[in-house]
């Protein structure tokens, strides 16, 4: 919880509450599920590969950025205004805006479906809901956040603790029972068991699913604008990313091996990615003969989890954007904060935007074609954003005389450059290949649909950002000013 400094009677935020609000929009149970249905017991050896080439770089340059521009509110978006200049600035808080989108529109979606099995204890209502209901019940989440954010002090460090702690502990549940489960001489649910299980099969679909991988571990700039709320930033921020960066590793290792002995990765349920955890979960207490207990347990630990997403979501995701890009790119009544110091209008245009994402994708014909839909847009829209990173973790080393940092990460400054290239190839090429989609037969008619929106919605996505700037033009305009 907040730390209060006896001397200046100011509220500070500790290291590791900044490492839980932020794991909340990392890594969850959800991440592993999807995963593993795409690749299967091989995304084992695919996260320990990533863990040591991309998400230990990655939150190691997010603390070394973090420490560099401790000073600043913005997170990425001043990093990049820092390293490239207001307009660079602008197209990168708006790219980690609108690129954030279709996760909180997801994230709204898993909540509503957390409280339909709290209610119903089974997957009854993704079968019986409407596409129309599930929108609309999915824009009332989004308002109903904003006033908690609104009226509710510390609503979000609070959810953030809460959530994230809880998740990680029935994650070690799930793996503990895992362990027990094998020892007492159960075999496991996928066969063969064997070593040549975990190795991945490197074809095209193992390409086009990468994405998602990426944007299960990405996320770790959204604890950037609260460097300036923790008493020593400089050296606390790389403190939280460490420990972000163990629990990561823990829970996606020893997670998705977990998975493969409760499911048959040959066979899985076709609804694993809307309903997987729910369903890991249910098994467990099957196998146990406990009953729907551990069901019950999960499903409350994840709505109170994604309320704590949604919360840091829509609060980081909107500081980012508008509390440090440069304002004259930016329609003036965006930038406005109200008396609790949020940037409320910026809320309202989040919601709205999410609902014409969540309508479009509602052309889909059932809930869990949606839901897959907007989950696999993550995995294209995401890491493209997270490029703006790699980038300016380049430029800063390229530039070590300008700019300072108490914490370096790799000391030798050719290979810190060669390693932060390699992140963004990586990353770009993996968000290029998630277009095309995973969960649809090619060539047929729901390919091409899912395909479409693949293209379509980030296109509107773009234009956003284009017309934003050009209503502060004609603001400007009007009031005398000019847009730099």
């Amino acid at each position: 919880m907040p730390e209060i400094d006896s001397a200046d009677k100011k509220s500070y935020i500790s290291w590791p509450v900044v490492a839980l609000m932020d794991f909340v929009t990392v890594i969850g149970f959800d991440d592993i599920i999807y995963n593993f249905h795409n690749q299967g017991l091989g995304i084992v050896t695919t996260w320990i590969l990533m863990l040591f080439l991309f998400v230990v770089p990655y939150e190691m340059m997010v603390g070394h950025l973090g420490s560099t521009f401790s000073e600043e509110g913005g997170g990425i978006t001043s990093w990049v205004r820092g390293t490239s200049g207001n307009l660079w600035g602008y197209i990168c808080g708006w790219t980690y805006w609108v690129s954030g989108l279709p996760y909180i529109v997801d994230v709204a979606n898993s909540m509503l479906i957390s409280f339909g099995w709290l209610i119903n204890g089974s997957n009854k209502m993704s079968d019986t809901m409407s596409n129309s209901m599930f929108a609309l019940l999915t824009a009332l989440i989004f308002t109903l956040f904003i006033f908690i954010q609104h009226f509710l002090k510390n609503s979000l460090q609070i959810l953030s603790v809460i959530g994230g702690g809880a998740m990680f502990i029935v994650t070690v549940l799930y793996v503990i029972m895992t362990v027990v489960y094998l020892g007492q001489g159960n075999a496991p649910h996928t066969q063969p068991f064997t070593f040549s299980s975990f190795i991945p099969k490197f074809d095209m679909h193992y390409l086009s699913t990468f994405g998602l991988v990426i944007f299960a571990m990405n996320g770790s700039e959204f604890a950037a604008p609260y460097v300036t709320e923790m008493k020593n930033g400089k050296k606390d921020f790389p403190k939280a990313m460490w420990m972000l960066a163990i629990m990561t590793g823990i829970l996606t290792v020893l997670g998705s091996f977990s998975l493969g002995v409760f499911f048959n990765a040959h066979n899985l349920p076709n609804d694993l990615k809307m309903n997987g955890s729910y369903y890991a979960f249910q098994y467990m207490g099957s196998e146990f003969g406990m009953g729907n207990f551990f069901l019950y347990l999960f499903s409350f630990t994840q709505a109170i989890y994604m309320m704590a997403q949604l919360a840091v979501l829509l609060d980081a995701g909107t500081r980012m954007f508008l509390s440090d890009t440069a304002k004259e790119y930016l329609p003036k009544g965006l930038t406005k904060l109200d008396k609790h110091d949020l940037p409320i209008n910026g809320y309202w245009l989040t919601t709205g935007i999410c609902t014409v994402i969540m309508v479009l994708s509602a052309t889909l014909p059932n809930m869990n074609s949606i839901f897959n839909q907007l989950l696999n847009l993550n995995g294209i829209v995401s890491p493209y954003a997270t490029c703006f990173l790699f980038s300016s973790f380049i430029l800063v080393r390229l530039r070590e005389k300008q700019f300072k940092s108490d914490f370096v990460y790799i000391k030798n400054r050719k290979f810190a450059i060669l390693v932060g290239a390699w992140c963004f190839a990586i990353t770009f090429g993996a968000a290029t290949l998630g277009i095309f989609p995973t969960d649809e037969v090619t060539g047929t008619g729901a390919w091409y649909h899912v395909l479409t929106l693949n293209i379509i919605e980030p296109l509107l996505m773009v234009a956003v950002g284009v017309i934003l700037p050009v209503i502060a033009y004609f603001q400007n305009k009007r009031d005398g000013g000019n847009l730099a």
